[in-house]
């Protein structure tokens, strides 16, 4: 039973990788440089760390690109 459970949670975590991959894609950045997509991520993270405002109008933005995906 030990196996399964290391089996799933190895399943949970390829999935949630391949959502976040589908992130780059949908953001238009698939063809960019792994080094530039760690950077922004970086960046991103230092700028909604200790700023809600930022971290409010960025969810908005993401909130709005998934809202065109029913279009």
């Amino acid at each position: 039973m030990r196996r399964s459970s290391s089996s799933d949670a190895r399943k949970k975590d390829t999935r949630e990788k391949i959502e976040l991959g589908g992130l780059i894609v949908k953001a238009g950045l698939r063809y960019e440089k792994r080094a530039l997509l760690l950077g922004l991520l970086i960046e991103g993270h230092r700028r909604i760390e200790d700023d809600a405002a930022e971290r409010s109008r960025l969810t908005a933005i993401g909130a709005e690109a998934f809202g065109r995906d029913h279009e």
